[in-house]
């Protein structure tokens, strides 16, 4: 049976949710080169693109943060991501300008903004799936980075917390590229719809 994509992200039912797409992770202070070397570009362009569209759809777009007290109260060390994330310049402090969304992708005032201090997925600790069951949302498209850690998380949460999930391919990051097009093709693939950008503009469009 094919695929009905209007059907599935209908803007009655659909949000918008943004990954970390912060300045000191995917922009132009990330303490990730390579991460930002690969959202550099068409990603974040097509990340933009999505947000506007989904606004003009009335589709809402929550913006989810990773974010790190300056104390480091609250914040994981169990992982080593966590421990180079807490070595390295510029920290992700409430309020700073690396915290902050990457400027090519606009922020409105009728976004939701949802940081967070725990966790690798923006499910963890958060009111995410609260926000998204009050707002009425059963599919949710996930944007952002990275295809590596964060993404799969949000799939995984996502689905486990019911939702129907799809993720635009080119509209998403991680590295090595080859890497990313397995996750693709033997993880993401089995639990999430994928699609293209130009499919989403398509559908909120018509």
């Amino acid at each position: 049976m094919p695929l009905d994509l209007n059907a599935l992200v209908d803007p009655a039912h659909t949000a918008l949710v943004t990954q970390e797409c912060q300045r000191a992770v995917m922009g132009d202070l990330s303490a990730l080169p390579e991460l930002a070397a690969a959202a550099k570009g068409p990603v974040t362009g097509n990340i933009a693109r999505l947000v506007v569209a989904a606004r003009a759809a009335r589709v809402p777009v929550l913006h989810c943060t990773a974010e790190r007290r300056a104390d480091g109260q609250g914040a994981n060390t169990n992982a080593r991501i966590f421990q180079y994330m807490a070595r390295s310049e510029p920290k992700l402090l409430p309020g700073s300008e690396a915290a902050q969304i990457v400027p090519e992708i606009p922020v409105a005032e009728s976004d939701l903004v949802l940081p967070r201090l725990h966790g690798l997925s923006p499910f963890q600790g958060t009111e995410l799936d609260f926000v998204l069951r009050n707002l009425g949302v059963r599919t949710l498209v996930g944007v952002g980075v990275s295809v590596n850690v964060a993404i799969q998380n949000l799939a995984f949460d996502a689905v486990n917390a019911g939702y129907q999930v799809v993720i635009p391919r080119d509209a998403v990051a991680g590295f090595p590229a080859e890497y990313v097009e397995a996750v693709f093709a033997n993880t993401l693939g089995a639990v999430s719809t994928l699609v293209r950008s130009e499919d989403l503009l398509a559908a909120w469009s018509s």
